[in-house]
């Protein structure tokens, strides 16, 4: 491979010129969804997210890529930059695990990326390879948990894996008459969008526009995208998982269900009808999500664990660029999302 390497960015007005190469060329066997040209087409449709993309070419061979995405929280005039970040989600990827594209990708990161207050590195895979670089260029790591479920083994072993009460409450879920549709329509999204409304409002934590839910939809395809889940019972939507397949795996992006229907349970049903479909559609693996930080008490990760699956530690990357602002921004987002949540409450009660 040739040593010498070059560096390009390109942004939603740029991009067209690459992706064409970057569409037909299956780059390593790590590549995923979250760093797929549809993922930037998700993102370049989606309000408040701001796509971009550093390639690594040696001569003409693409060697490296780095896909990230500025997210704005807060779209108010000289308070939308506390509320900025950069997201890297499973990236970057280099053909061979080369140091050398590595450490060019995240030295051209830091000189060229847009400004933001901050950086997060979500890893989906071990880094500890690269852990050195990442801080030689400023990242700090933290220890952050995910469960990922290995859907190759039988259905009768994936049953075993679940825990007694949460199968007892699977099959309450059936005896009350629920059952689970994979839906391709865009009722059926806003519908979903409608629980996630109420389940992030009611945890005060942001939820992306439906316009990124509406992208996802319509960049799917066979291969890869947005997989749609939801719990019917009485011809109403009461649960919904939206899964992001990819090769071998799919990754739970965002679920919930209405509060008032728990006793149905769809939060039960939903994961045990995902994996069996998952499995015999042909994916090898179930990236459960997020599972909190070991040692810090997780409800979410609690209810996961009693799925199954095995509890990897692949932890993030953060590097704060302005660090001072940093800690005011923190604080600033989490005032703001409390009177958010303070005002959507008041008009639940008021009817404004």
């Amino acid at each position: 491979m040739n040593n010498v390497f070059t560096y390009s960015i390109f942004d939603r007005l740029t991009f067209e010129v690459e992706q064409e190469i970057l569409e037909k060329t299956i780059l390593y066997s790590d590549f995923h969804y979250f760093q797929s040209p549809q993922f930037f087409g998700v993102c370049q449709n989606s309000k408040k997210l701001t796509p971009y993309y550093i390639l690594a070419k040696a001569d003409k061979e693409l060697v490296g890529v780095l896909l990230f995405f500025r997210q704005v929280q807060v779209t108010v005039p000289m308070v939308s930059f506390l509320s900025s970040r950069n997201i890297i989600w499973g990236g970057p990827i280099v053909l061979g695990k080369s140091m050398d594209v590595m450490e060019g990708l995240l030295r051209f990161y830091t000189k060229n990326a847009p400004s933001s207050i901050y950086t997060q590195v979500r890893n989906l895979v071990d880094t500890d390879k690269y852990k050195a670089l990442f801080n030689k260029y400023g990242f700090e790591y933290e220890d952050h948990l995910t469960i990922l479920v290995d859907l190759t083994r039988s259905e009768a072993d994936l049953w075993k894996g679940v825990h007694t009460k949460r199968r007892n409450q699977i099959r309450r879920a059936e005896k009350e008459g629920c059952f689970v549709e994979q839906p391709h329509s865009i009722e059926a999204l806003q519908a979903c969008y409608s629980i996630l409304q109420e389940v992030y409002q009611r945890a005060k934590l942001p939820l992306p526009d439906f316009s990124h839910f509406e992208s996802l939809l319509h960049q799917s395809d066979e291969r890869s995208g947005l997989r749609l889940f939801t719990v019917i019972w009485e011809g109403k939507i009461i649960g919904c998982m939206l899964c992001l397949a990819h090769g071998d795996w799919l990754f739970d992006y965002y679920a919930g269900a209405y509060s008032h229907f728990y006793k149905k349970y769809p939060n039960d049903l939903l994961p045990w009808a995902v994996f069996c479909w998952a499995r015999k559609n042909g994916f090898r693996y179930f990236d459960f999500g997020g599972a909190g930080k070991p040692d810090v008490p997780y409800g979410v990760r609690e209810y996961k664990k009693q799925f199954g699956g095995e509890l990897v530690c692949y932890g993030r990357y953060e590097r704060h660029s302005y660090p001072k602002l940093f800690v005011l921004a923190k604080f600033s987002l989490l005032l703001w999302r409390k009177l958010k949540f303070n005002l959507n409450l008041s008009k639940v009660f008021t009817g404004k």
